[in-house]
């Protein structure tokens, strides 16, 4: 069971107002929340200046051990000033490099990758001709090779009908479109989304293994220049290309998008994106 999320006192450095605070539950693709834990030793600092590193914590989930990258809890104070949270990760150390297994497996059981089975081998040859043991019948080792077959193709990407339902995070400022955007990816079953390499031209760009992404969490729609210089990044970088926009898509660049099959989806305000484009209906439905 994750850490259940508790309601601290938070005083303002700024202003000295105090506030309550609930640190969020992020879940997990293994379908468990993840809740960072409040240091109440340490003094909330206020955010001068961003960075990617400082944004984003590692913690690990409690139920299946994975680690993963999460948004690190702040606080908008009536005085404008944003105030980070110190957190602290009774079960792992914040800098320890994740393990490798994806959160499908057991809990502390190591990779959620079956062993697989056996091929199946007729015994060897005995010396003696009156051994009883009969030969395996003919159709059993294409079954076997079959069942191995569909074995590692499980483990490797989770079946859109065995995941869980997609747990969203309200979107409240252009960070929340980033985080639900990451949050996406990884129900997909990405599960190295990190930040992009390259920025993009607007908004924030997100990678992972065969695949970008950008977030637009801007006012205005994605232009058909934003949707082509997406599509151009992937093509050099040899991977899929996918987009996310708050403010919809301008018609010629939902045309464009259509020609190159990128796919499009809008966030709405409950962080949940929605398919805009037939691609990325199909992105949704067989998850990745």
């Amino acid at each position: 069971m994750g850490v259940m999320s508790e309601s601290v006192p938070v005083r303002c450095p700024a202003c000295r107002r105090e506030h309550r605070f609930t640190a969020p539950s992020y879940p997990c693709a293994c379908g468990a929340p993840v809740t960072p834990v409040l240091d109440r030793r340490t003094a909330p600092s206020a955010v001068a200046h961003r960075s990617w590193d400082d944004e984003w914590i590692a913690l690990r989930c409690p139920a299946c051990g994975r680690q993963g990258q999460w948004p690190h809890p702040e606080l908008g104070c009536a005085c404008g000033t944003a105030l980070r949270l110190p957190v602290t990760d009774p079960s792992a150390d914040a800098h320890a490099e994740p393990p490798a297994a994806p959160c499908a497996g057991h809990a502390g059981a190591g990779p959620a990758v079956e062993p697989s089975p056996e091929p199946a081998s007729s015994p060897p040859p005995s010396s003696s001709p009156s051994s009883s043991t009969p030969a395996p019948p003919g159709p059993e080792p294409t079954s076997t090779s079959t069942s191995t077959s569909t074995s590692h193709s499980a483990t490797s990407r989770t079946p859109a009908t065995q995941r869980s339902a997609f747990r969203p995070v309200a979107i409240r400022t252009a960070r929340d479109a980033v985080t639900s955007a990451a949050l996406y990816l990884h129900w997909l079953g990405h599960q190295d989304v990190r930040r992009a390499d390259q920025r993009p031209t607007s908004g924030i760009g997100l990678a992972s293994r065969g695949l970008l992404a950008q977030v637009d969490p801007s006012a205005r729609p994605a232009s058909l220049r934003d949707v082509e210089c997406l599509w151009l990044t992937a093509m050099t970088e040899s991977a899929e290309c996918v987009y996310f926009s708050l403010a919809g898509y301008a018609d010629d660049a939902r045309a464009r998008a259509d020609q190159l099959r990128v796919p499009l989806f809008v966030l709405d305000l409950t962080g949940t994106p929605q398919p805009v484009n037939a691609t990325a209906g199909a992105l949704d439905a067989r998850g990745g």
